[in-house]
């Protein structure tokens, strides 16, 4: 799962709007669910388009799949 610009601030930013749970929470809750259906998550973000990118990338490259949340 790739999040990008902003999601790193998830708890920080805007609370009252986008909620308290941060994104280390949000991953690690991710990661719980993933289990318990048998899957291994692997939950990365980064604000820099070109990180994005390269992480997609070698996805692709691998044949994974990935779940963008692109944030803004």
């Amino acid at each position: 799962m790739i999040n990008g610009p902003n999601l790193g601030r998830l708890g920080q930013r805007e609370p009252d709007v986008y909620g308290a749970t941060t994104h280390d929470e949000l991953s690690a809750l991710i990661e719980r669910e993933a289990a318990e259906l048998g899957l291994k998550v692997v939950v990365r973000q980064s604000d820099s388009e070109a990180q994005l990118l390269e992480w997609i990338h070698q996805a692709a490259d691998k044949m994974e799949p990935v779940i963008l949340n692109a944030g803004g």
